[in-house]
């Protein structure tokens, strides 16, 4: 009896298998992340083969979200097969997802399927280590269903920490060099080797693909491309066309096998720039590289956000030109829009040079907020968002400057006592004249530093002097203050 109801069922298993093979879905892979339109929907490029009986058929498809079939996507016409294939659009996918996307040939049975399709808002996330994470892999960053990422060997995956696994990348670019000095990927055992006795790789694009979600309802897709130790050079647009032997290049490439359209970038790169004399070509290689990128991957404005640097604890080094980066960073801000800075200078490090975790966590949400002042305006928690305290000026008011910011969200606050300014002579030499700061209680957006002596002519002002100062001011938003100086003291 047992064996007579088992025939059965294995008839419809091997009916279903033979029908499974008469049409074939491409174009979409299991939890890949599909950029979304203005209108919040997409278009779904579908295509396939067609075996002979499904052959001249047309081709149906429909979208289901928790086993139900979303609203005006039912089982819809795409395209009758020719030739044994077939290619069409299931067009107005709204932003959302978890999705199964189905296609099947009409009249015959058997369908073929993609799951865990997202249609909302994908990241480039490119610069060196602080943006691949070095953070300590303790209290990381939790995965959500609604955000995936396109890892670094090119698979679509539900979104977990570590994002970037460079030594194992399908780019040769990011491999580390052997003894020989050949980049060499890591393989087999060792890859397996290497995950287990990792301890550090958390950071900060989980962190603000979660804060983006919560905030906005748009589901999010990752692409980590960073490297660290990278420098300028070897992100330089010229060598796009080594393609993945390069970072540039493998970085547009990489986008263009994502499906080739994204909503962003956010980039965290300059502590490579402060080795010998990169500083002074900096400014002007990161302006080609936003150019590029919007030409490259065809839109003229491609939001752009980046972070000023940080902190950099360690004492014999010779990276002296880390005030000068952090300066050209901030004022690089106007001309590399749309997009903008956030500062970093508040943070704590779990080594001498990468952001903690925690911090990490927190800079992701910085990044969330001034995209969702600039991109969602509407949405609720961006209303009256400014992007974060900018210096105007520092004016002498007697024995007092007042600093002025624009930009802050209702008061400028730091626990404590504020710190991180410093008055300089016109030979850059620290001048100790500052005995207290304090926020202006008559007017939040101002700082008040008081002086024990007379000025020097030609003074300035610093916040952030040096390569590890202690900063403290913010605003209510949790927007940093960033490294500043030299400024003319009026």
């Amino acid at each position: 009896m047992a064996a007579f109801i088992r025939l059965p069922l294995l008839a419809a298993v091997f009916s279903l298998a033979l029908s499974a093979q008469d049409i074939t879905l491409t174009g979409l892979v299991n939890n890949q992340v599909i950029q979304r339109n203005d209108s919040m929907r997409a278009d779904l490029r579908l295509g396939g083969s067609a075996a002979a009986r499904a052959n001249g058929k047309y081709i149906e498809a429909r979208v289901l979200q928790d086993g139900a079939p979303v609203a005006g996507l039912d089982w819809t016409p795409l395209v009758r097969a020719a030739g044994g294939r077939w290619s069409g659009e299931l067009r107005n996918v709204p932003a959302g997802g978890p999705y199964r996307v189905e296609v099947r040939a009409s009249g015959v049975p058997g369908v073929a399927a993609v799951e865990d399709i997202l249609v909302g808002d994908l990241w480039i996330l490119a610069g060196q280590s602080n943006m691949q994470g070095v953070g300590n892999l303790i209290d990381v960053q939790q995965p959500l269903k609604q955000i995936h990422s396109f890892d670094m060997t090119d698979r679509w995956l539900v979104a977990t920490e570590p994002l970037h696994s460079p030594r194992w990348a399908a780019d040769s670019a990011y491999w580390s060099k052997n003894a020989q000095g050949q980049p060499e990927r890591l393989a087999g055992d060792k890859i397996e080797q290497f995950m287990a006795e990792r301890k550090q790789g958390a950071g900060l694009g989980l962190p603000f693909a979660v804060q983006m979600l919560t905030r906005t309802g748009v589901p999010i897709g990752l692409i980590p491309c960073a490297k660290g130790g990278s420098s300028m050079e070897e992100w330089d647009p010229a060598l796009k066309s080594k393609g993945g032997e390069s970072l540039y290049g493998a970085l547009i490439r990489r986008v263009e096998a994502a499906g080739g359209k994204v909503r962003g970038v956010l980039w965290y790169q300059g502590e490579a720039e402060t080795v010998g004399d990169r500083a002074g070509q900096y400014a002007s290689r990161m302006e080609r590289l936003v150019a590029a990128l919007r030409a490259d991957l065809k839109d003229p404005k491609l939001p752009f956000y980046y972070a000023q640097l940080g902190r950099f604890a360690g004492m014999a080094d010779n990276r002296n030109n880390w005030n000068a980066i952090q300066e050209a960073q901030r004022l690089l801000e106007p001309k590399l829009g749309p997009g903008g800075m956030i500062a970093t200078i508040d943070t704590a490090l779990d080594d001498a040079i990468h952001i903690a975790t925690p911090d990490l966590k927190r800079l992701g949400r910085r990044f969330a907020t001034i995209v969702s002042k600039d991109l969602f305006p509407d949405a609720k928690e961006s209303a009256g968002l400014k992007r974060g305290p900018r210096p105007r000026a520092a004016k002498l008011e007697g024995s007092m400057i007042r600093l002025s910011f624009d930009d802050v969200n209702g008061s400028l606050l730091a626990e404590g006592r504020a710190s991180g300014f410093s008055i300089h002579a016109a030979d850059g030499a620290p001048q100790s004249l500052i005995y207290k700061v304090v926020v202006d209680p008559e007017k939040p957006t101002d700082v008040l530093l008081y002086l024990g002596g007379k000025l020097p002519e030609k003074a300035a002002l610093h916040y952030g002097y040096g390569r590890d100062p202690y900063c403290n001011l913010r605003d209510s938003a949790d927007l940093a203050a960033p490294v500043f100086g030299p400024m003319a003291v009026q």
